[in-house]
């Protein structure tokens, strides 16, 4: 006989009254709530951090380029141009039609605008529109050590070289 009620408790099912049922669903909703609100909360509170280039580098060393040479830097969307006579000055290789990266064509010596056919001069004037203004120059200078410093936060004017 001691058997019998184990097994009657074997068989019985668990039922939830209407209530619990609707507590479970209501806590559960709570919580997923919660978390949803912990989370935006924590991404609101973290930092976010534009990583961004420096606008003052190092283009390397005078010895670096060829007289009568114009070199573009993709990374940094520059020009390094060095004249015959040892002049250096610096462009920008964004095209100033809709920013499109420009390349040197060394058979015709111009910087052209492979999206839209813009060109330019060798100095940055508008040789072929549409691009509505000449390349800007950066500002370049010599450091101490004898290195070329390119500071693309300064914009000079278009006669400004740097003699070395």
């Amino acid at each position: 006989m001691k058997d019998k009620p184990k097994e009657e408790k074997a068989d019985k099912k668990i039922v939830f009254s209407r209530r619990e049922f609707l507590n479970a669903i209501g806590t559960s909703a709570l919580v997923v709530s919660g978390v949803g609100a912990a989370g935006v909360t924590l991404d609101y509170l973290s930092p976010n951090i534009l990583f961004e280039p420096p606008l003052k580098f190092k283009v390397g060393t005078p010895e670096d380029y060829s007289p009568d040479t114009v070199t573009l830097d993709a990374e940094r969307q520059i020009f390094i141009v060095r004249e015959e006579q040892g002049y250096f000055y610096c462009l920008s290789a964004i095209c100033t039609h809709l920013g499109c990266l420009t390349f040197w064509k060394g058979d015709e010596s111009l910087i052209a605008c492979p999206c839209h056919g813009s060109r330019f001069a060798k100095h940055g004037q508008v040789v072929r529109p549409p691009a509505p203004r000449p390349l800007p120059h950066f500002q370049i200078t010599l450091n101490d050590r004898g290195e070329l410093v390119v500071d693309k936060g300064e914009i000079v004017s278009e006669d400004y070289i740097l003699k070395v």
